[in-house]
């Protein structure tokens, strides 16, 4: 098994990290270099590497949400006529995707010839800029009871909801909703263990960020005539960190890669989430911490770090919660992993 990213992918990631340092709207300069439209040919590891890169600048930009709800579940479970009618936008920023995740018991029924969605979702990341809203729904009753994923545009109005990291985030309410189902049952299993491995890649960027600025902080921060680098506890905690910050890049890597090759992933999607969700927790306190009182500072970028680390654990369900998923998985007899 190897999962080193390949050079295709490397040089998206090192064009990414390019377009993000010098482009004043980030977005729509990745999307005209090509990057967002790119993500179908560099797979799931690609998409890692470019969030990668966004984390490290806690980017304000709709990337994990278009290609994690929109772009790559288009591309795998949309009809010919939906692929033809939605990835062109997908593919150069005019359409921007989001996900209304995870499921919140909102039921679908089909009415004439098409679909019916009602349900409330409290939270939901870049909705309010976003042109399409990617919504799992129970169908059935009982114990015919499937998942499935519906496509609808946002509808008008929705309320705004402050997060802890500032990702222009709304409450969904579905009334009635019209809407167009995409894929079969087996695709909400398949996009869920997808994102959370997009998000972890995203968290790792966060972290590696976070222990960056730490780092060049400490190392030139004196106190009582040398840097605070050379005391032990500061060079332990870093270290720590650093270990963390590794063990969620790594887990990402592997999931994504395996994905991409068409190897079972649910539990490695659940393992690289809770080490984004309890490591990515760990390192960017430490990063806060080893700022001092100006890592408390709003305004300091460290700060930045924090918000979002805090911001993706809670959105991937809290490290017990994922762990317990990760516990039944494994412990379910005569059970195959989802590709």
């Amino acid at each position: 098994m190897d999962f080193t990213p390949t050079e295709e992918q490397r040089a998206a990631g090192e064009l990414a990290a390019e377009i993000l340092d010098r482009s004043a709207e980030p977005w729509k300069a990745l999307c005209e270099a090509g990057l967002v439209a790119a993500v179908e040919e560099i797979g799931l590891l690609g998409l890692v590497l470019l969030l990668e890169e966004a984390g490290r600048r806690t980017a304000e930009i709709p990337l994990a949400a278009t290609c994690a709800y929109g772009l790559l579940p288009v591309a795998a479970h949309g009809t010919d006529e939906q692929r033809a009618r939605l990835l062109p936008g997908l593919r150069d920023g005019s359409y921007i995707a989001t996900g209304a995740f995870p499921h919140r018991s909102a039921r679908a029924v089909a009415s004439g010839d098409g679909w019916r969605l009602t349900g409330t979702f409290p939270v939901v990341p870049w909705l309010r800029v976003a042109t399409h809203v990617l919504v799992p729904a129970d169908t059935g009753a009982g114990t015919d009871t499937v998942t499935r994923l519906f496509w609808l545009p946002v509808p008008a109005g929705v309320e705004p909801v402050d997060t802890t990291a500032p990702w222009a985030a709304a409450r969904l309410v579905l009334d009635g909703t019209p809407a167009e189902p995409l894929g079969d049952g087996a695709a909400y299993g398949e996009l869920l263990a997808r994102a959370r491995t997009a998000f972890a890649g995203l968290q790792a960027g966060v972290c590696a960020g976070s222990l960056a600025r730490a780092v060049a902080y400490t190392s030139v921060r004196e106190q009582f005539g040398r840097p605070l680098s050379t005391n032990q506890g500061v060079l332990l905690r870093a270290a720590d960190a650093h270990m963390d910050t590794e063990a969620i890049r790594v887990t990402a890597y592997e999931a994504a890669w395996r994905f991409d090759n068409h190897l079972p992933a649910a539990s490695h999607a659940l393992t690289a989430a809770w080490w984004a969700s309890e490591g990515g927790k760990r390192v960017v306190h430490a990063g806060q911490h080893l700022h001092g009182g100006i890592g408390a500072d709003l305004e300091h970028p460290v700060h930045r770090h924090f918000l979002w680390g805090r911001q993706l654990d809670a959105y991937l369900g809290g490290g017990a919660e994922v762990l317990a998923e990760l516990g039944v998985l494994l412990g379910a007899p005569d059970t195959e992993e989802a590709v």
